[in-house]
């Protein structure tokens, strides 16, 4: 017995579109493509991309504790954040294991949003309520709210052609706002971003997608607007040296192992993992997160094994052909010991070891217009 895949509000939708093909992620039946990946990702790196990302996950924090409550479980810095102002965070484990990625909104000091993985809603949101503490109330709200992310260097543009009370270019890099009204619907929109481009976030609720999602659409028409799938979603946040969680982050791989340490805030006070990732820190990062660059001919693919001399050192954990740069890139967890700059590697391809070299990243940077 087969198990029903889960629809995001706006599946309907996809059969306006020939050539989309879904496929199942994580039990959701979702667009892989549209129109073809490549093309995709050229409109969001050039023009503007829509992605139906509703399958994500919200829960709501609200009460007098939301602040102490979030400060313990994550890793960043609550107490940084003002009204209308978002974070990229993680949840631990004891261990120093990620939980999972996550984006935190301030709407209140006494209400926050909290924005998960699809894959890991159930999990999140029964280890946040082993947590609660004090006056703390968790609501999962995935079901009722619909998300949409207008990515690329037009999106402000197209977004403000719909928009009715508010100047969409004067949101800043992770901040939103509430009640915006987009096309007639009320919602909370954002501008933080998964491709390496400019992106606004739209949470809308679920029974109102439709209506916005087509305003875009026809709003961006005249700036060749493209609505986008998963493959193009992963191939621009690759390049952009974005994690994915079960690929860059999992229960395995702590943040320091992944390069995200940025957002571990060890003078905020303790929270869960600090203990076990401070121990890391002081004893040296086990194993690091690098770019690689194939030199000779093949594409590096998730699970593929990285040598060198002769010993494995560690496995790819996102691979592609970059769409932009034309090169055969990839990020690899490897031993600590090994992650020299210019260093050569071996990739494990259908059992050939191909030559490799370690390169910086971020592959791709957008380059500000001003």
């Amino acid at each position: 017995m087969t198990l029903e895949l889960k629809r995001t509000p706006l599946f309907p939708h996809y059969a306006a579109f020939p050539d989309a093909r879904c496929i199942d992620f994580g039990g959701w039946e979702l667009p892989v493509q549209f129109t073809g990946i490549q093309k995709e990702h050229e409109a969001v790196r050039t023009k503007a991309g829509l992605f139906d990302v509703s399958h994500m996950g919200e829960f709501m924090v609200t009460g007098s504790y939301s602040e102490s409550f979030l400060q313990r479980l994550t890793t960043n810095d609550v107490s940084k954040l003002k009204d209308g102002q978002a974070q990229y965070t993680l949840m631990c484990y004891p261990h120093g294991g990620v939980i999972d990625d996550l984006l935190v909104y301030r709407i209140t000091a006494d209400q926050y949003l909290v924005v998960v993985n699809a894959s890991n809603i159930d999990k999140d949101f029964d280890w946040m309520s082993e947590h609660l503490i004090g006056d703390v109330t968790l609501e999962n709200k995935s079901d009722s709210l619909a998300l949409l992310a207008l990515q690329g260097p037009e999106g402000a543009a197209i977004l403000q052609m719909v928009t009715e009370n508010f100047q969409c270019q004067h949101l800043a890099p992770f901040h939103f706002a509430t009640d915006v009204m987009i096309n007639g619907v009320k919602t909370l929109l954002s501008r933080t971003g998964y491709t390496g481009e400019d992106g606004f976030e739209i949470y809308i609720p679920a029974d109102e997608a439709g209506q916005v999602w087509q305003a875009l659409l026809t709003a961006g028409e005249a700036y060749n607007l493209v609505p986008a799938g998963l493959g193009a979603r992963d191939t621009l946040r690759f390049e952009a040296r974005l994690p994915l969680y079960g690929q860059e982050l999992s229960s395995t791989i702590s943040p320091l192992e992944a390069g995200v340490g940025f957002f571990v805030k060890w003078d905020k006070g303790d929270f869960i993992g600090r203990d076990a990732l401070l121990k890391q820190k002081s004893d040296g990062i086990p194993r690091k997160l690098v770019g690689i660059e194939m030199v000779d001919r093949g594409i590096p693919r998730h699970g593929y094994g990285v040598y060198s001399h002769g010993k494995q050192i560690g496995e790819v954990t996102t691979g592609t052909q970059s769409p932009t740069l034309k090169r055969n890139l990839g990020l690899a967890l490897i031993d600590a010991d090994f992650a020299t700059p210019d260093a050569e590697l071996w990739i494990e391809i259908r059992g050939k070891r191909l030559k490799a070299v370690i390169v910086k990243t971020p592959f791709y940077k957008r380059t500000s217009k001003e």
